[in-house]
């Protein structure tokens, strides 16, 4: 898809941005702009192209849950009084007229004073924390309170759940009530001075969620990020932040980037400030939004910037400045990796391979890393050293590059179509996507392994290799359930100065004709799972699209019957006897007694909260955030303590001692 057809008419609207650039030498999105945009999603978005009421009901209502997402701010009358104030906000916006957002900012940053400062007068010196408190915090289920009244009734629970966050961590309470009252400075700090250009952009990214929920809009910033995230590398210093407390804090540093290699930073080191260059002065960054702090310690490869960071040393705190030379950074913790297994199956010694893939990563840039480049080079290893089954692990795998998804699809079979995609005009009909390589990379026993939480691209892989019948699909009972293709565009092309349009084009379909849409990949051998709740899934979110069907489009050539390359087609019976035996293992598996026993207490419990409880969370926080910092060694024996891990590793060697007898014949 060409970048002129996205834009059409709408592009000459841009054309003239360079006169309107800032003091930075770069346009400010502004509301010159807004209509031009909102045209960009409607010309290309695969349902919706007209401005009607419904949508202007759709973006309304995404736009006051942006504002407000949590409900701890907005009353009913609040959200009425936005609602009337946005009634014709697709013809103010046509006209180049946005002053409502200014009137709603102007609300919001009263309400945000407001909460404020009630929950620090509620902290004051007579403040006593009551554990008794249960109360409904959950947006989907709360409503917005009606009264003031109701509001502040809601708002003293709400402050005694954020002292019990960090009573839950050993805190003392007069430690704790400090933080809280300064998060709520933070707060009103941030929401005060919110910019012009976070507003529309908020309103934009309001605009693309009412069309479905994976239509967005991409600031510059959030721009760079995707970018980045895509790339797989960044150059900068290869540090995990966070923020805690106004702090920026090092939680991991990345393997062998710039900051691990000078041993001058440890993981849980405060920044305080950041400089440029060898000598100048630092600029104080406690309190600064992350994004920010981020933007100011990337840089280009071989400049320097200088960290002070403070670090815990005994009882006491000491600060330490250190300079660091920006590198190319990889970002191998969302690389594909391998892990080797070694099983005893029937008094024979059998070595098995998990690959696991956390994304669809691809760099678009000439020489650039992609996962299908290094799946097939991991394959080969796997290969190399005598494997025999293979796990393929997108349990984890929030989806990506649909090219890569194809060629990964399609290292398991010979030449074949892998998904069909349609498009905004049905006239036109689907576009086939194939894997061309006639080379089965893994012509051997292989399982996939998949959860709720493995969506878009990871539903490709998993649903073409189910359909062919290549794979046994084990995990979560069904997948998230993202059908749908986006494209990101650039705005203007090639420049990106006021952002980026992400906006859904068209819906995939699997070989069997079915779209992953809503249903997601059903699992040929569910296991119970974290994951395996209502609230998870495509069809819990706004504005979902529809399921679709089409005739299948199974390719024949994709089956090879003889030779070195000859796969096995994983038939019916076959996958009964092997979802027999794992529910024989799994009902007798504590680990997965566990994972039962969580589920039915979080679906009688609902969405209520109980204090008394938060410190049961104590432990789990803990051992969560030392698995983070931990070694690749301890993160990797960790990963193989996983049940579903372990279930599939035992379904892959059922498998393989099934298709070791040549019990099944080839199709």
């Amino acid at each position: 898809m060409s970048t002129s057809s996205i834009f059409g008419f709408v592009v000459s609207t841009f054309i003239a941005i360079s006169s309107f650039a800032s003091e930075s030498g770069m346009p400010d999105l502004d509301c010159r702009y807004i209509y031009a945009i909102e045209q960009v999603y409607l010309s290309q978005h695969v349902k919706y192209s007209q401005r009607d009421s419904a949508l202007q009901e759709r973006v309304i209502d995404q736009y006051t849950k942006h504002l407000d997402p949590t409900k701890v701010y907005l009353t009913k009358p609040d959200v009425d009084q936005i609602k009337k104030l946005m009634g014709n906000i697709l013809e103010k916006t046509k006209a180049k007229d946005c002053s409502p957002f200014a009137e709603i900012q102007k609300l919001l940053v009263a309400r945000v004073k407001e909460r404020a400062e009630f929950a620090k007068k509620m902290l004051g010196k007579d403040y006593k924390f009551d554990s008794k408190v249960e109360f409904v915090f959950d947006p989907q289920t709360k409503p917005y309170p009606a009264t003031k009244e109701e509001s502040e009734d809601f708002l003293k629970k709400y402050v005694h759940f954020q002292i019990s966050n960090y009573l839950a961590t050993d805190m003392k309470l007069e430690e704790a009530k400090t933080n809280v009252i300064k998060s709520w400075d933070r707060a009103l700090k941030k929401i005060t001075e919110t910019k012009e250009t976070d507003v529309l952009s908020g309103y934009l990214d309001a605009f693309a969620n009412g069309l479905d929920p994976h239509s967005s809009y991409f600031s510059r910033d959030s721009n760079e990020d995707f970018r980045i995230q895509m790339g797989l590398s960044l150059e900068g210093i290869g540090a995990t932040l966070s923020s805690q407390d106004g702090f920026t804090v090092i939680e991991a540093l990345v393997p062998g980037g710039p900051a691990a290699r000078s041993g001058l930073v440890q993981p849980q080191d405060k920044i305080i400030a950041v400089g440029q260059g060898e000598k100048g002065s630092m600029e104080n960054i406690i309190e600064m939004d992350l994004r920010d702090v981020v933007r100011k310690i990337r840089g280009p490869k071989g400049s320097t910037v200088r960290l002070l960071v403070l670090r815990k040393k005994g009882d006491g705190k000491t600060r330490v400045e250190v300079s660091i030379v920006r590198d190319k950074v990889k970002l191998e913790d969302d690389a594909a990796s391998i892990t080797y297994v070694d099983r005893e199956i029937g008094g024979a010694k059998r070595k098995f391979a998990i690959l696991t893939l956390p994304s669809f990563y691809a760099d678009a840039r000439r020489g650039g890393r992609s996962c299908a480049a290094d799946m097939k080079k991991l394959i080969e290893e796997a290969r190399q050293n005598k494997a025999e089954g293979i796990v393929l692990d997108l349990s984890n795998n929030g989806g990506g590059s649909l090219e890569d998804a194809v060629k990964i699809a399609g290292l398991f079979f010979a030449t074949g179509n892998v998904v069909k995609q349609s498009s905004k005009d049905e006239g036109r009909g689907e576009i086939t996507l194939k894997d061309q390589d006639s080379t089965v990379d893994w012509s051997g026993p292989l399982v996939v392994l998949t959860s709720r939480i493995s969506a878009s691209a990871s539903e490709i892989v998993s649903g073409t290799l189910k359909d062919y019948k290549r794979a046994v699909i084990v995990g979560g009972d069904h997948t998230f359930g993202k059908g749908t293709v986006q494209t990101v565009v650039d705005i203007p092309p090639n420049s990106g100065a006021l952002g980026a349009v992400k906006v859904t084009v068209g819906m995939f379909f699997t070989p069997g004709g079915f779209s992953t849409q809503h249903r997601g990949v059903e699992a040929d051998i569910p296991l119970p799972g974290q994951y395996n709740q209502d609230d998870i899934g495509e069809k819990s979110l706004d504005y979902s699209l529809p399921p679709k069907q089409i005739p299948s489009f199974i390719s024949p050539d994709a089956y090879v019957k003889e030779g070195a390359s000859a796969w096995t087609v994983i038939q019916p019976d076959l996958l009964k006897s092997l979802a027999e035996k794992s529910k024989t293992r799994v009902e007798k598996n504590e680990e997965f007694k566990k994972i039962i026993d969580e589920l039915n207490k979080s679906k009688q419990k609902g969405k209520l909260i109980k204090l008394s409880e938060a410190s049961k969370d104590k432990e789990k926080k803990e051992k969560a955030k030392a698995v983070k910092s931990a070694g690749k060694a301890e993160k990797e024996k960790e990963y193989l303590k996983r049940a579903d891990i372990q279930e599939a590793l035992n379904v892959l060697g059922d498998l393989t001692s099934a298709l070791g007898s040549k019990s099944i014949a080839n199709k």
